[in-house]
């Protein structure tokens, strides 16, 4: 069989595969603890859940305009000015669709295209590189330091840059590694992407999902110069524990807002309508915050757990201190012999040992690391951890 050129370059989202073997496994009884998906454990907020129900109660079931729901995108906009002191946000520059995932393709799309190039910090989200190579552009890594929690700086950037880079896409709070680029960190890259015409896409889907005082720092925390250039990603999957809802939304200069809506036109139109109905209450809903707060402390206290088991019991090994999000990105290198060779034959070992599914960092650019996801119960976290440190111990 002979399929498209497209998928030349296609790899299978490995996270995906690794979460639904582990699922498999545990169909046919096996016991296996899946700490490999990064699908928040909790319930959907119940105030948001009954605006999704009451909307298909209403009738509201039909096609959506194709930017998504003016009081979504209204609901939204105060939402990220309130986050950001209050800043003006245009509803009008905003794109609905089906997921995170899916605005990040419509700005790739919209963006780049063949002879482009577009810098990935590494390590990163392992859809980055594969929505770049669908729109035909040159995904280029750019590997993080492990003394800045695997960041990467203005100097790292301008390294490889060259004439034909158009873009750079950075996650934070970071999907693998937890890590968070503070303010002075975003506005210095907002300010080199400017100075050298890059397109920046910042992802921030985690953004409410942060150990420091109130939420991440944003790119909507920058001066609107530094915007001209510049979208953000965001949705409600993550904090609001929202992931079966699929709703992303993208904020992004007016030509180019347009442009994505138009590309969206062709593929999806708009998403759904009741979730959208029910996003709009998440984003609108003050009452809300309430359930996101106590999610972010849970989310706390399982980070603080493993931590503290990784500081007492694996005293040697190398970890990036996870500031936001629900990962927790540690090294596996010095375990490399002839039978663990890499990240993912580590992994492999220890479900098949021990019956605990991570996610290789070969998946997101490394292979020396390996995320573990804590957004599961704290019972199923405290037996994983046991078992993941003795398989370190006798590996």
């Amino acid at each position: 069989m002979r399929l498209s050129r497209n998928l030349e370059h296609l790899k299978p989202s490995e996270t995906l595969m690794i979460s639904q073997a582990a699922q498999q496994r545990r169909a046919a009884g096996e016991d296996v603890i899946d700490l490999s998906a990064g699908e928040p454990d909790f319930d959907t907020p119940r105030l948001v859940s009954e605006a999704g129900i009451r909307a298909i109660q209403q009738g509201k079931t039909h096609y959506p305009p194709n930017q998504g729901l003016l009081d979504l995108r209204a609901a939204a906009a105060r939402h990220f000015s309130l986050l950001s002191g209050g800043r003006s946000v245009n509803a009008d520059h905003m794109v609905v669709s089906s997921g995170a995932k899916h605005s990040l393709f419509n700005a790739c799309f919209s963006l780049f295209g063949q002879g482009d190039k577009v810098l990935v910090p590494a390590p990163y989200w392992v859809s980055y590189p594969q929505m770049l190579r669908f729109a035909r552009a040159e995904p280029v890594t750019v590997p993080g330091a492990p003394e800045w929690s695997l960041k990467v700086s203005v100097e790292d950037l301008d390294r490889v840059k060259d004439t034909l880079t158009r873009g750079l896409i950075i996650s934070t709070p970071c999907n693998p590694t937890g890590a968070v680029y503070t303010r002075a960190e975003l506005k210095a890259i907002a300010e080199w992407a400017r100075a050298h015409d890059i397109w920046l896409i910042s992802d921030e889907i985690y953004r409410r999902i942060h150990y420091g005082p109130g939420p991440a720092p944003s790119v909507l925390d920058l001066p609107d110069e530094l915007l001209e250039h510049v979208v953000m990603i965001t949705g409600v999957s993550k904090a609001y524990a929202m992931t079966g809802w699929r709703i992303g939304i993208a904020l992004a200069p007016g030509p180019v807002a347009k442009a994505m809506a138009g590309v969206q036109s062709h593929m999806t139109s708009g998403a759904s309508q009741p979730s959208q109905w029910a996003a709009a209450a998440a984003f609108g809903d003050d009452r809300v915050e309430q359930d996101v707060d106590r999610m972010v402390e849970a989310f706390r206290g399982r980070r603080d757990l493993v931590e503290d088991l990784f500081r007492r019991k694996l005293p040697g090994v190398e970890y990036v201190d996870p500031v936001g999000a629900f990962y927790f990105f540690f090294r596996v290198d010095h375990m490399f012999s002839n039978t663990v060779r890499s990240a993912s034959d580590y992994c492999e070992q220890l479900i098949n040992r021990e019956g605990v599914a991570l996610v290789p960092g070969d998946a997101f650019g490394d292979p020396r690391w390996v995320r573990l996801s804590y957004a599961a119960s704290e019972e199923e976290l405290q037996r994983a951890l046991e078992r993941v440190i003795r398989f370190m111990g006798g590996c």
